[in-house]
């Protein structure tokens, strides 16, 4: 790995602890109508409206480097050398004959196929018990 791949993966790193970070920093929706009724606190650390648009546009931004280095990494990932060959070009060639023969396996007959014919009465009446 060269050093701006690892520059990036450090970055892309950070990127995504922050996005994490500013998220869970962040209230939902649903966290204005606690306070409204006195079981949240409405004060926070950047007051108590002004944290909703510091946040988004941190998140945002933690966002936009984290994309970015992604794509920099599918571009410095995708420079590799081509291959010329595959793993079963590397082995090496084994003759047919010195490969044996099974031991159970029937002697060699030729070049003779098996008889794939059915009986000559015809398949009816191979099955039928004479009376």
């Amino acid at each position: 790995m060269n050093a701006l791949s690892t520059v990036v993966v450090v970055v892309q790193v950070i990127s995504a602890l922050a996005i994490i970070g500013l998220v869970l920093l962040q209230h939902g929706k649903g966290a204005d109508m606690g306070a409204a009724f006195g079981s949240g606190a409405s004060g926070s650390l950047f007051g108590a409206t002004g944290s909703s648009n510091f946040l988004s546009k941190s998140t945002g931004i933690a966002a936009a480097i984290f994309f970015g280095a992604t794509l920099a990494l599918a571009f410095v990932g995708n420079k590799r050398a081509p291959v010329d060959g595959g793993i079963m070009d590397s082995l090496p060639a084994v003759p047919a004959a010195t490969v044996p023969a099974p031991a159970n396996a029937p002697a060699a007959q030729g070049n003779a196929a098996p008889s794939t014919t059915a009986p000559a009465g015809g398949a009816g009446q191979a099955n039928q018990i004479p009376k």
